[in-house]
């Protein structure tokens, strides 16, 4: 199951939220891409699909970044894997 972490405006400020975790604030986009984006690779180093979904201020989707997990047989040797830009 792939999980999805998402990075949108709250208020003035910024927060990272997925089903499986706590939500996190940020007073910066910035800041909370950053850290939205090493909670996608430590997915992917544990063998589990990441999707990064990035919105707006106004509330629309800006981005969708794909972290896919290598292979089962794979992941004991493999660096994470580079993630994938998908259209919007």
């Amino acid at each position: 199951m792939t999980r999805i972490i998402k990075v949108e405006p709250h208020g003035k400020d910024w927060r990272v939220r997925s089903n499986q975790m706590d939500e996190m604030m940020f007073h910066s986009g910035a800041a909370a891409e950053a850290a939205a984006r090493l909670i996608a690779d430590a997915c992917v180093k544990a063998g589990q699909d990441a999707e990064l979904r990035i919105y707006l201020r106004d509330g629309s989707l800006a981005g969708k970044l794909a972290y896919p997990a290598p292979a089962t047989s794979e992941r004991a040797r493999a660096a994470p894997s580079a993630p994938t830009l998908q259209a919007v």
